[in-house]
């Protein structure tokens, strides 16, 4: 039996650097070179980001599966980046708890809303649903973005209920771009 621990991380395990290197060459098959917004391990370690990593423990030891991480963008609005579950572990639900995870941390770190850049691209699909899925929706470009048809914009704004737990605000719907960002 092996146990999902998420973890904040410190980027010094070699297995992370080569998981999210990884990661940029698909963004870069995927993507036009001026639509990929994935960061490269210099960018990962800036002081207003903060990184998780997600792994499998068990009796083989511990299995790097999953990434995700925080932007602070203002105090009150944070970006999601460098979500990434292994190809061999897609859609067993590891996605779903590193996104749960994040939503709980930035509750926790004092963020109201947490915003997203992803692609409009098949490969994204299953991204775009998650999201979806956990109360993200549709909004325009954010922080640095600008329009791009390979950029989907989704947005969430956050409280947290009697469990502790981050839920979507009950007026958390579509809104024009200008308003996305926090004062």
């Amino acid at each position: 039996m092996q146990d999902l621990m998420i973890r904040l991380d410190d980027l010094s395990d070699p297995r992370i650097e080569a998981f999210m290197q990884e990661h940029l060459v698909d963004m870069r098959a995927v993507s036009p070179p001026e639509s990929v917004h994935a960061l490269d391990m210099d960018q990962l370690r800036q002081p207003n980001i903060a990184f998780w990593s997600a792994w499998l423990t068990g009796a083989d030891g511990d299995m790097l599966v999953g990434t995700g991480a925080l932007k602070r963008l203002d105090t009150s609005h944070a970006e999601l980046k460098s979500m990434r579950t292994s190809t061999h572990y897609r859609g067993r639900g590891i996605a779903r708890q590193m996104l749960d995870h994040l939503l709980q941390e930035a509750c926790a770190r004092g963020f109201a809303r947490v915003t997203l850049e992803t692609g409009t691209q098949p490969y994204f699909e299953p991204a775009r649903q998650l999201y979806l899925q956990n109360g993200f929706v549709e909004c325009g470009p954010f922080a640095d973005y600008c329009l791009d048809p390979s950029s989907f914009f989704m947005t969430r704004a956050l409280k947290v209920n009697a469990s502790n737990r981050a839920e979507p605000l009950a007026h958390n719907a579509r809104l024009p771009a200008a308003t996305q960002e926090s004062p």
